[in-house]
């Protein structure tokens, strides 16, 4: 289980536990490929699965500042986001990793910044 957990932790962890906010984000959300399995837990209160895809295009799109793919990225791109929508801030997820796994955010930065 260790590979899916990770390590329990003290105090706050170090790792961005992505694989943990993935399996919560597909499990808690309804929509789209998303599960629903866990009616119980509000959308609102999951974390992003951060990976260094969604990491860099946050850092680039000026949604967080922290250079450290860590958790504290993970709080602090998971509340940028609900600036957007509150209810569920983590629906932007896919849209922030396929930008930086394609590549396109280096091809339409530019011009978003013009």
């Amino acid at each position: 289980y260790e590979f899916f957990f990770g390590r329990g932790f003290a105090q706050r962890p170090t790792s961005p536990y992505k694989r943990y906010n993935l399996f919560l984000r597909w499990a808690v959300r309804d929509s789209d490929i998303d599960l629903g399995l866990y009616k119980k837990i509000e959308k609102s209160r999951l974390l992003i699965p951060l990976d260094t895809h969604t990491h860099k295009v946050s850092l680039k799109l000026g949604l967080i500042d922290r250079k450290s793919y860590d958790f504290e990225a993970v709080l602090q791109l998971t509340q940028s986001l609900r600036r957007f929508d509150p209810s569920d801030p983590i629906k932007y997820d896919f849209a922030l990793y396929r930008l930086g796994q394609s590549g396109e955010i280096d091809k339409i930065l530019p011009s978003l910044l013009d």
